[in-house]
């Protein structure tokens, strides 16, 4: 490419940058001079029953893995998966022979300990042989307890087998032998928006439905409020105590909540005035300020048919809310209001 050529390229360059820049200009100031056609609505306070709806999945009161502190062969599991066992039963025995070693022990040291409590009311032993003996004694009696609890080893509360790892004879490694679940009595944990939280108190009645039975109310009560917030979901969580005398309902399965906070006076709109961040979960709307678009983030409450709870600082009766033409607005934007919209 000879010099011409070079110079040619270099004008030809330097030109489109002089007409892209020109045209960025031309761009911003049509922004900043367009005009929205919207209609709007005149917010109005309404007084709603609030009900809160939430699903979740129904856990066990208590479960418990049948897992004893001692490894070694398991000699007997007295039970299978379903079966129903009381608090005090038999689960599993396993291998007896340093439970037995332990006893023998304890029995002579039970004598010992006897003999030398006698001695030493007639003055006959020093005090250091007695506390060196009954500290043998009750270390002793303390390894026994320990090796009974986890050799015989029974249910701390009464609920069905819900799964057996093990057979006898098979060496036990820490993989729980049993699980052990209660049914007649259940809990679940909801997650509940942050907004909610002054309203909810422990020992609140919560009705339950399943699809199962679908004509069929369960109740429940809060027993746990959890005194802390989620900052990722803005949510906190509440523990139910659900009674099931006639374990129509089983752990795992899948529920819906619904937890009554009596009347309140707040604001519906359209839920398709509500416009969603693109890439995350954030909600927010545009008013009328002063003939122009003012974004607003909102947090949602309750949802009825084609409305919904809006919650925000700066929106209260008498704000302009738009509700038609609200996708094509930025914060700014002049308003040409073509229409309003009875609430």
């Amino acid at each position: 490419m000879n010099k011409t050529s070079y110079k040619v390229a270099a004008i030809v360059c330097i030109a489109l940058a002089l007409n892209s820049c020109g045209k960025s200009k031309t761009e911003t100031e049509s922004t900043a001079e367009r005009v929205e056609r919207v209609e709007v609505m005149t917010l109005e306070t309404k007084e709603i029953a609030r009900e809160l709806e939430y699903s979740t999945v129904l856990m066990g009161y208590e479960t418990q893995n049948v897992a004893p502190s001692l490894t070694g062969k398991i000699e007997h599991i007295y039970t299978e998966v379903g079966t129903r066992v009381k608090k005090g039963d038999m689960l599993v025995r396993m291998d007896q022979n340093q439970y037995t070693t332990t006893k023998l022990t304890y029995t002579n040291l039970l004598i010992e300990m006897q003999r030398v409590e006698a001695l030493k009311e007639s003055g006959s032993i020093s005090q250091q042989v007695y506390d060196q003996t009954k500290l043998s004694f009750d270390q002793t009696k303390e390894s026994l307890d320990f090796l009974e609890t986890n050799t015989y080893v029974k249910a701390p509360f009464s609920g069905v087998i819900s799964a057996k790892n093990y057979e006898d004879g098979e060496l036990y490694s820490g993989q729980p032998i049993l699980v052990l679940t209660q049914i007649n009595k259940l809990k679940a944990l909801v997650s509940i928006p942050e907004t909610y939280f002054p309203l909810v108190k422990e020992n609140m009645e919560v009705m339950l439905s399943s699809d199962i039975y679908p004509e069929q109310k369960f109740p429940a009560r809060i027993e746990i409020v959890y005194p802390t917030i989620d900052p990722s979901t803005h949510t906190f969580q509440v523990q139910l105590r659900i009674p099931n005398e006639k374990e129509m309902l089983r752990p795992g399965m899948y529920v819906r909540t619904e937890l009554a906070l009596g009347k309140a006076e707040t604001i519906v709109v359209p839920y398709q005035a509500v416009l969603k961040l693109q890439g995350a979960n954030d909600r927010y709307v545009f008013i009328n300020d002063n003939g122009v678009a003012k974004r607003v983030a909102v947090e949602l409450g309750q949802r009825f048919d084609d409305q919904v709870e809006i919650i925000a600082d700066g929106i209260s009766a008498g704000t302009e809310l738009i509700v038609t033409g609200q996708a094509r607005l930025v914060d700014g934007v002049k308003l040409n209001i073509v229409g309003r919209v009875n609430p």
